[in-house]
């Protein structure tokens, strides 16, 4: 006899991956990361994306002045984020996004974010690219089989 084990609303939650965008328009990702006007976060499952938050930077935050401060407010604002696409990005954003847990993605201007996230949802559910994989790793998303060879599945 084979005991299937469904996958839970929790098992769901752990293989969802939060990816966001820097843009203006939340149609495109058109923005330099350090003077990025807004990000658009999505939630992205195996089956699903959506938009889960909006975050709007005033001019004093979007300014590249050198002030390195500024990157620190909009690393935190993309805490459990997988990775971030934007058209620049410098390099001490660079190391601090890494640092945090999340790929900077370069994309040409004008890269429409509908296209971005169709290719990632396809490779959610097939094979992810490693940046991915090692998040949903970390969130202990990726090994489902694993976790019910654990829990003592059985035929």
């Amino acid at each position: 006899m084979r005991h299937l084990r469904l996958v839970t609303s929790t098992e769901e939650a752990a293989m969802t991956v939060k990816i966001a965008f820097a843009t203006s328009d939340r149609k495109q990702v058109d923005q330099h990361f350090g003077a990025a006007e807004a990000f658009a976060i999505f939630e992205l499952s195996p089956d699903d994306a959506r938009l889960v938050e909006v975050a709007e930077f005033s001019d004093d935050d979007t300014a590249m002045d050198g002030h390195e401060g500024k990157l620190a407010g909009k690393i935190a604002l993309l805490d459990g984020c997988a990775a971030v696409y934007c058209n620049a990005v410098g390099a001490s954003a660079v190391k601090q996004l890494l640092a945090a847990g999340i790929q900077p993605m370069k994309v040409e201007e004008g890269e429409p974010i509908d296209a971005l996230l169709c290719g990632l949802n396809q490779s959610l559910t097939g094979e992810p690219p490693a940046w991915m994989a090692k998040h949903l790793k970390r969130e202990g998303g990726t090994d489902r089989f694993a976790n019910m060879a654990e829990e003592g599945w059985s035929e």
